[in-house]
C-alpha cells in the first residue's frame, strides 16, 4: 500500500486550484497509492483571510466537496482532502474542515481545525481567528484498514492531540496522521521537518505531510517540503518545493517492528 503527499502552490482561483489537484490526484493514483492527501487551504490561497467567507460551503454539499468525492470515487483511493472552508455560525467565519473520503466517493470523516495559527514577528503577522472558528474535538478515521488520525497544520505543535486522537478517539494508536498544512516559510524552515518527525516517532507510526509549497500569487511564501515519514522518523520520500508528490510504501510490519522493540506506547503513565 502506497501513501501519497500532494504538494500545491495554489492561487486565489478556485478552478485553476481544482484543476492542479486532480492532476496530483490522477499522479497519485497512477503511481499506486490508496491513501493520498492534499495541502490545507488546496482550492484557495486568497488575496485576503476573508475571500474565504466568499466561497465557504454548508456542509456536505457544494462545488468542491463534489469535486473530492468525484476525484475520489473516479480513481478508486482514499482521499484527505485537505482542508475547505464549511460555514460556521453567522457567517462571518467558516471552520477550516478537513474531509476524507472513499473509493466510493461517500465522506468518511470531517476534522474541524482546533488550533488556529498567529504569529508576527515585526514583518509577517498572521491571524486566522479573524475568519476561523476553532473546532470542538481530535478526529480519527478508518481508512483503507488503517486507522488514520487527522490533524491540520498549527496543530502539529500541540502532541496532546496526537495522543487524544490515539488513546481517546479509540482503543489503538493511529497507524497513520495525516497532516495537510501551509506551513509559512519562516516557521516551516525553522520547525516543519523537527515537528513532523517527532510526532512520527513518539506515536510511532507514519505520518503524511501534504503542504503548501513556493511562492503565491497573493505574495505569501510557503515552506513546502511535503514528506512521508515512517514511525522510526526516517524520511521515506520528500518535495522540497513547487508542485509535486511525495510517495512511499506502507509497512505494517515496520509499525510492529518498532512498538516491540522500544515498546514506549505501553510505558505512558499519564
Amino acid at each position: 500500500m502506497k501513501l501519497a503527499a500532494l504538494q500545491m502552490v495554489s492561487t486565489p482561483d478556485v478552478g485553476r486550484n481544482l484543476e492542479a489537484a486532480a492532476r496530483l490526484i490522477a499522479e497519485a493514483a497512477a503511481q499506486g497509492a490508496t491513501l493520498a492527501s492534499l495541502p490545507e487551504y488546496f482550492c484557495l490561497m486568497g488575496q485576503d483571510d476573508r475571500d474565504k467567507l466568499r466561497i465557504a460551503e454548508d456542509d456536505g454539499q457544494g462545488p468542491i466537496q463534489d469535486f473530492l468525492a468525484g476525484e475520489a470515487r473516479r480513481h478508486g483511493l482514499w482521499l484527505i482532502g485537505g482542508t475547505l472552508p464549511i460555514k460556521a455560525g453567522n457567517g462571518e467565519r467558516v471552520r477550516n474542515a478537513c474531509c476524507v473520503y472513499g473509493p466510493d466517493g461517500t465522506r468518511a470523516a470531517r476534522y474541524d481545525k482546533l488550533h488556529l495559527f498567529a504569529f508576527d514577528n515585526g514583518k509577517e503577522r498572521y491571524d486566522e481567528a479573524v475568519v476561523l472558528e476553532p473546532g470542538d474535538a481530535p478526529r480519527a478515521v478508518q481508512a483503507a484498514g488503517l486507522r488514520v488520525g487527522l490533524s491540520v497544520c498549527y496543530d502539529l505543535r500541540f502532541p496532546e492531540l496526537y495522543r487524544a486522537m490515539s488513546f481517546e478517539c479509540g482503543a489503538a494508536p493511529c497507524d497513520v496522521i495525516s497532516v495537510p498544512a501551509a506551513f509559512t516559510y519562516t516557521t516551516g524552515r525553522a520547525h516543519w521537518e523537527l515537528l513532523l518527525r517527532t510526532r512520527a516517532v513518539e506515536n510511532q507510526c507514519y505520518v503524511v505531510a501534504a503542504a503548501q509549497g513556493g511562492k503565491h500569487e497573493n505574495g505569501r511564501r510557503t515552506w513546502g517540503h511535503s514528506m512521508v515519514i515512517d514511525p522510526w522518523g526516517e524520511i521515506l520520500s520528500v518535495v522540497e518545493e513547487g508542485e509535486g508528490m511525495a510517495i512511499a510504501d506502507f509497512d505494517a510490519e515496520r509499525i510492529k517492528e518498532v512498538r516491540v522493540q522500544l515498546p514506549a506506547l505501553g510505558h505512558r503513565r499519564l
